[in-house]
Order: structure tokens, then C-alpha cells, then sequence
């Protein structure tokens, strides 16, 4: 039986998610709480050598539905390995990325459409979706820009490249984009859109608003 709280970042890299992350942990623990984090793709032993396959711009080319397999085959590994187990145990997950970074990027950018992945979402997830989602959506140039100057960095770094979807060009991210926004419109009581160029602190506000409140309803109904 499912008790825990799962809680999702999305929106395009470079838009802030891994710092927001970070300082939502942070809060957390300041008040006794030590929740379970993971990225998508990766998070288990398994789905991080899936990452690797997905994201090495030096690969060979993957075709749209093959990626979009590996995307759900990592997220069926990581629901099983870790988050329905931590779900179970009533913790709070905290996920960078899930199934609305696939209709994003293989629905919306690869064009594969929505409805494919929504199908592919019930049958191989049960269905499974986050009780909240914040959705960072900085302004589109400035984020795609930081998004490429650091992986353009962090391979320099550290020689791992997993920079093939910045690769892309900007009319494949235009349609991420848009098809972030037209989840959010979907799902306005899951989704928590935090848009603009806005500072660091004040994105992390609006953040630890949207989850004080699920954290109180959630103990309202326990």
C-alpha cells in the first residue's frame, strides 16, 4: 500500500533543476526529513548505463522509438528498484525527471506524440504518477544556453559526454517546450509551473510553498 509522497523536477536542462534539487533536500532535512533522490535517466546500476547509451553525443544515432524504449525501460527498473520501494516505506521521493520528460522530448521533440507515451506510461509504469510535479521553466534562450555551456564543461571535467540531446537544435527544443507547457495545462493540480528568469532563492520559495502544502495535506489525510 502506497503512503509515501512522490515529488518530480522537470523542465529543459539548464533550467535550474539540480540546484533546486539540492536545496530541497536541504529544507527537508532541517526538519527531520531525509527523503530518496534519483535521476532519470539512471538511478540504479542498470539504468545508469542506460544513461550512458542515451545521452553519449559520440554514439552511434538511436532511432525515436528505440530511445523512447530505453527511456521506460530505466524507469521501469528504478520504479521497481527504488521508488515504489521507498513509496511503500511511506518516505518522500524526490525524482529528476520522469514520464513528463518523455512526452516532452520523444512526444513533443522527437514528435512521437503524446498519446504513445501516455499508453506506454500505463503499461509499463501501472500507471504510477507523481503527487507533485514543479516544472521550471526559465526563460527558453538563457536556459538552453547554460544547458550546453555545461556539459560542454562537465565533459571537459570529467571526459563523460551526455551531451547529445543539447546537440539538438533549437526547433526541437521549441517543441519540448510547448509540450511542457501543455502538460502543465493538462494537469494544473499536479503540475507547478515556475516560470521566468527569476533568482535562485525565489525559485526555491515558490518550491518549498508548493511542497509545505502537500506536505500538510498529505498529513491531513493520513
Amino acid at each position: 500500500m502506497r503512503n509515501g509522497i512522490f515529488i518530480t523536477f522537470e523542465g529543459l536542462d539548464g533550467s535550474g533543476k539540480t540546484t533546486q534539487i539540492r536545496r530541497l533536500t536541504t529544507w527537508l532535512a532541517h526538519r527531520g526529513i531525509e527523503p530518496t533522490v534519483l535521476r532519470q535517466p539512471g538511478g540504479t546500476p542498470a539504468g545508469d548505463r542506460i544513461r550512458g547509451l542515451l545521452l553519449d553525443s559520440r554514439g552511434s544515432a538511436i532511432a525515436p522509438m528505440a530511445e523512447m524504449a530505453l527511456m521506460f525501460a530505466d524507469r521501469a527498473q528504478a520504479i521497481a528498484e527504488v521508488i515504489q520501494p521507498a513509496l511503500d516505506a511511506g518516505k518522500i521521493v524526490i525524482c529528476d525527471r520522469f514520464t513528463d520528460s518523455t512526452e516532452a522530448y520523444q512526444g513533443g521533440g522527437r514528435q512521437l506524440g503524446s498519446q504513445l507515451v501516455l499508453d506506454l506510461h500505463r503499461l509499463v509504469c501501472g500507471g504510477l504518477m507523481p503527487d507533485l510535479t514543479l516544472l521550471l521553466l526559465p526563460g527558453f534562450e538563457a536556459s538552453l544556453a547554460r544547458a550546453r555551456h555545461r556539459n560542454l564543461c562537465a565533459e571537459a571535467e570529467s571526459g563523460i559526454d551526455e551531451g547529445r540531446f543539447e546537440a539538438e537544435q533549437d526547433i526541437f527544443y521549441r517543441r519540448v517546450w510547448e509540450k511542457y507547457r501543455e502538460i502543465a495545462r493538462r494537469e494544473p493540480e499536479r503540475v507547478v509551473t515556475i516560470e521566468g528568469n527569476l533568482a535562485i532563492d525565489e525559485v526555491h520559495e515558490q518550491i518549498v510553498e508548493a511542497v509545505a502544502e502537500r506536505l500538510l495535506t498529505a498529513a491531513r489525510t493520513a
